[in-house]
């Protein structure tokens, strides 16, 4: 693994800090006996690096600056061993300024100087937002080995995947942004525009589906495919190798699918249904949603290892009033359950932020945010605490200018090591296709 620091790199994170009221308090309880030097300065390195390895990365970050043994835990194999055995997930989210397509495409056919998701010509660097929704804190990471003319796609298991904006035959990036790896897969085998995007890093594998937006003709596009790409650490691969039709008449947008129990979900539009990739089998079928009828602005979440279904329900032929509501999918595969419904005071006060533009929903642990189009307003949802709250403005956005970008978010683990990406430099060994096994 390839680490982007040395020495005269600074962090990647920028904070903003708050004033503390217990900051009065310092004094004090820096002569207090437990910080007394003589005990702290006798502790054995191994328990000091458990501690480090309990740290949030911004933290970790931070302490790197105390001394040269700390500056070079990034690069020690054993204490990278053991951040990966005891260090806590963190369910953070990760935004980035994002168009809509239709203007990502105007942009490229005038003199715009700003990209799809956040990245200017003057200093040609992407810029995303990480959100720790645990302290409700902003934090500002760049993306500096990125090229231009990518955009983020998904994330999982701490690393982002950009997919190319030109049409044609699709480049993938698969990013850790906090250590810096860079690693390029091979190119699709198939012509598309803006497809939908799967991706799953685990522990030992690597998985991406890309699905719909076939290039038909050097003008017109169709739902016709998918292709996936697999690595795992048994030695088995399908370099885009695995393919298999889409159900016939789906309509995709152009997004992310979700993740859940080895199953890429994704949002079928007119009408509304739910498309389920089953990546072992290499199959797809199709599960009703609910209330498809008098269903808005639909979104599919991964919330607690299950499938969330979040959409505005308007019934106008019926006494029932305006409602933003969350079903989850059953064990059985085909059953919703409806599990919570917005405050109807606070549904009304979304609605009229929202007017009409719809939303976009992204699910992280016992969390999900609910990003309004248009804006950069949001709203976030703990389920276990059944609590809703509005999320602060991000500190690092330029708010109430005329060029508007909406936040676009991700699902997004931050850790300092990703060792799955070594299975990719095996790629040149000859070892059994997966492809092979499947079909």
């Amino acid at each position: 693994m390839e680490g982007a620091f040395n020495n005269s790199m600074p962090s990647p994170f920028s904070y903003t800090f708050t004033p503390d009221i217990s900051s009065a308090n310092v004094t004090d309880t820096v002569t207090n006996t437990w910080m007394d030097t003589r005990i702290w300065s006798k502790l054995p390195q191994p328990l000091i690096d458990r501690v480090i390895a309990f740290l949030p990365p911004p933290a970790f970050f931070r302490a790197r600056c105390v001394c040269k043994r700390w500056y070079s835990l990034l690069f020690s194999s054993s204490f990278l061993e053991l951040y990966i055995q005891i260090s806590p997930r963190r369910h953070w989210f990760l935004f980035f300024k994002h168009k809509s397509l239709k203007s990502y495409i105007c942009g490229n056919n005038s003199s715009t100087t700003r990209g799809s998701c956040g990245q200017t010509s003057t200093d040609n660097i992407f810029e995303g937002y990480l959100f720790d929704p645990y302290d409700i804190a902003w934090y500002r990471i760049s993306f500096p080995l990125v090229p231009p003319g990518f955009s983020p796609a998904a994330a999982s298991g701490g690393l982002i995947c950009w997919v190319s904006d030109e049409a044609g035959a699709k480049s993938i990036i698969l990013c850790n942004p906090l250590i810096g790896s860079l690693t390029q897969l091979p190119l699709t085998s198939r012509q598309r525009l803006f497809p939908s995007t799967g991706f799953k890093a685990g522990p030992s594998s690597i998985d991406v589906a890309i699905a719909g937006d076939d290039l038909i003709s050097p003008y017109a596009v169709k739902n016709l495919s998918t292709e996936c790409f697999h690595i795992d650490a048994g030695g088995f691969y399908s370099l885009w190798g695995t393919t298999s039709s889409l159900p016939r008449l789906c309509s995709l947008e152009s997004g992310q699918m979700v993740c859940v129990d080895d199953r890429f979900y994704c949002m079928n539009y007119n009408p509304f249904s739910v498309l389920v990739y089953e990546i072992a089998e290499n199959s797809w079928c199709k599960i009703q949603a609910p209330m498809r009828r008098f269903l808005r602005s639909p979104s599919l979440v991964e919330s607690m290892d299950k499938l969330i279904l979040v959409a505005a329900v308007e019934k106008s032929k019926l006494n029932v009033p305006k409602s933003l509501r969350l079903w989850s999918l059953q064990a059985c595969g085909t059953t919703w359950v409806e599990i919570e419904r917005m405050p109807q005071q606070l549904y009304l006060q979304f609605e009229e932020l929202e007017a009409g533009h719809g939303f976009d929903c992204v699910g992280h642990g016992k969390f999900i945010a609910i990003i309004i189009r248009g804006s950069d307003r949001a709203l976030l949802f703990d389920i276990f605490r059944k609590a809703w709250q509005w999320i602060p403005p991000c500190p690092y956005i330029n708010h109430g200018g005329e060029d508007v970008n909406e936040l676009h978010g991700f699902a997004y683990e931050p850790t300092l090591t990703t060792p799955v990406t070594g299975l990719l430099d095996q790629l040149t060994i000859p070892f059994q296709s997966f492809s092979e096994l499947i079909g």
